[in-house]
């Protein structure tokens, strides 16, 4: 007998890009009500206007009906300042989507923990950060490390989605050592309730994606430290070469050179591997201020 999700109602902790896009396909696809909170009113301005945007070109391009694009932008609603975490206090479960930072992760988790309902489900769309350690956080002085049960931190799952959330159609789930098999099938039919294929890591540095994915991206930055091929050759090669949809520095502009950054820097800490140290490129990049697309400069010139 197939598990169902369980997930009535949906918390979304962080309104950037992916938050933003977690929101629209659980709104859309999954059809459950969803309840955004960002530190930021701006961002949430921001993320509602380009929610309505998306909306708006998917029923322009007959993907979906103005009807369906009506009732998924009203089943998302933004949890104000004042109530902040404790907004999610009823919801069945909460996927974070911060920036990958292992102290605020686990400061939120324990807030979480604390504040909403212990049936619920925690996620992290982390990329990198081991869930075992956000998961241990959780756990109450005093209490037992190994308790089962609703208030332990076998309700801690990984979901990483993949950005443009929209359009990529990868989730990758990642078990900590304390999650529950109950916990993980939920969070997985959730994960394809959205539309989306599931795939299923170890909770090692990386995972399978980045542990695959920032060691290539690295090795090009370092190619391109060593004058070993332009910016533009490096890019083209795989392109053309290896039928990729666009070259290691461009994804390494969209995904964000310090999200990049601090990957990679997760993989070595996490391994002690040599292999996994990054780029002296890729470091100063970051400390220019050079973010890639989203801050109008990387290895490209992204006019804003």
């Amino acid at each position: 007998m197939s598990v169902v999700h369980g997930i009535r109602t949906l918390g979304v902790l962080g309104a950037g890009q992916m938050g933003l896009g977690i929101a629209y396909v659980s709104a859309l696809h999954a059809r459950v009500p969803v309840m955004l909170f960002d530190r930021s009113t701006a961002q949430i301005k921001s993320s509602l206007a380009l929610m309505d945007k998306l909306l708006t070109k998917d029923v322009s391009k007959g993907k979906i009906t103005s009807e369906q694009a009506s009732v998924a932008r009203e089943r998302v609603s933004v949890i104000s300042q004042e109530e902040g975490i404790k907004g999610m206090r009823d919801v069945d479960m909460v996927i974070e989507a911060v920036s990958e930072n292992l102290p605020l992760k686990q400061t939120l988790f324990r807030t979480l923990a604390a504040e909403v309902s212990p049936e619920a489900i925690l996620a992290s769309n982390t990329s990198s950060i081991s869930m075992t350690k956000i998961a241990a956080c959780i756990v109450a002085e005093g209490q037992a490390a190994s308790v089962e049960g609703k208030k332990s931190a076998s309700r801690v799952v990984g979901l990483h989605f993949f950005n443009p959330v929209p359009v990529m159609k990868l989730v990758e789930l990642i078990s900590a050592l304390q999650t529950s098999p109950e916990t993980l099938a939920r969070a997985k039919n959730f994960a394809e309730a959205c539309g989306k294929e599931v795939t299923t890591s170890k909770d090692v540095p990386g995972f399978v994606s980045n542990a695959l994915l920032m060691p290539f991206i690295n090795e090009a930055i370092m190619c391109l430290e060593k004058g070993t091929a332009t910016r533009d050759d490096i890019d083209k090669t795989l392109k053309l070469g290896m039928n990729h949809p666009m070259g290691p520095l461009q994804l390494a502009d969209f995904i964000g050179l310090d999200t990049c950054l601090a990957i990679q820097q997760t993989l070595y800490a996490g391994t002690s591997d040599s292999k996994y140290r990054p780029s002296i490129l890729l470091e100063r990049m970051v400390d220019a201020g050079w973010l890639g697309k989203k801050s109008g400069k990387g290895f490209y010139e992204y006019p804003q």
